[in-house]
């Protein structure tokens, strides 16, 4: 962890445009040994999420605002006294903080109405959502396969999703409460994208890095803990969980809020965009893994094996074939 905050440091240190352009990012095998850490924190993200708000029981919001507000605390000294208070008066930042505060919130309370292995094959659309709305929003040539890959994703997804498959059709395995997890599932997936679309075209207001972590750190810390206390959430459950759910709500502030974002920070740095999220594909597999060992959700028939290995190949040959692009480009 501290040998990932120093490289932050580093990269705080070379925020403009000439210094980026300096340092061409390269492959190398401990950039993406970082990806993957950092892709495998968010894979767990939504088992986590789901195991401290349905089996520890505790409240929604007040976990995200107090997950955030020590992630805040640590980040905080790093970066303060080089942040130029004027970029908080922009209202850029404000609108990239929103978009924040709905991703998280949908993402988070996601995981209290659906099944882990359900939301992340959702999330996992996220490239073919940014393709869709660049191409409708600014008229950005679609990448080639992307409509192949939404269709066979989908069918993946419906296949994970499944009870069984018969002559009558498919039957989907999912109740009220899913359908409520799903649709919060592609609002903080479109929600992503929107962020994803946004942050390249804020060049221009020169908004360095380390100022947007910490609003949005400083947003989901203030709004989440604002409405938890007007909805009136019991806090005593914080005092009530054992020694496991403390275990598991330090392993999601560790090793998501902070570990995962420091890890895609720095093999964003070492790797580039395009690789390291060529191998985004991985947060499924994490998912399934933490999902069987922590919370005995298990894909329980052929068609579901069927439907994971559907969109994991699809998911990666596209983004593959992206990176590629890109690396060429």
């Amino acid at each position: 962890m501290s040998r990932l905050i120093i490289e932050l440091r580093d990269i705080m240190h070379s925020t403009s445009t000439s210094a980026v352009a300096a340092r061409r990012p390269s492959f190398t095998w401990g950039g993406m040994g970082i990806a993957l850490l950092a892709h495998t924190g968010w894979g767990a993200y939504p088992v986590l999420a789901r195991y401290l708000q349905t089996v520890s029981d505790l409240p929604s919001m007040a976990l995200l605002g107090v997950g955030n507000l020590i992630a805040l605390a640590i980040y905080l000294p790093f970066v303060w006294r080089r942040v130029d208070q004027r970029f908080l008066r922009s209202w850029v930042i404000w609108a990239f903080a929103l978009i924040v505060v709905l991703r998280a919130t949908t993402n988070l309370l996601a995981a209290r109405f659906t099944l882990a292995i359900y939301i992340q094959p959702i999330t996992l659309m996220t490239p073919l959502l940014v393709a869709l709305l660049s191409a409708g929003l600014f008229r950005e040539q679609l990448p080639p396969l992307t409509w192949p890959a939404i269709a066979l994703s989908l069918l993946g997804s419906l296949l994970m999703m499944s009870g069984e498959i018969g002559a009558a059709g498919v039957r989907l395995n999912l109740g009220p409460s899913d359908w409520i997890g799903i649709v919060l599932a592609l609002t903080s997936a479109f929600c992503l994208a929107a962020y994803m679309i946004l942050v390249p075209r804020t060049v221009k207001h020169a908004l360095p890095g380390e100022a947007i972590l910490l609003m949005q750190l400083l947003t989901l810390s203030v709004t989440s803990t604002a409405i938890s206390l007007v909805i009136g959430e019991e806090w005593e459950r914080f005092a009530a969980i054992g020694p496991v759910d403390w275990a598991v709500f330090f392993a999601f502030v560790f090793g998501v809020l902070l570990g995962a974002n420091l890890g895609q920070i720095v093999s964003l740095r070492r790797l580039g965009a395009p690789l390291v999220s060529s191998v985004m594909a991985w947060r499924l597999v994490a998912t399934l893994a933490m999902a069987a060992w922590l919370l005995g959700e298990w894909l329980a028939s052929y068609w579901q094996v069927l439907g994971a290995l559907l969109v994991l190949a699809t998911i990666s040959g596209y983004l593959w074939r992206q990176s590629r692009m890109g690396v060429r480009g």
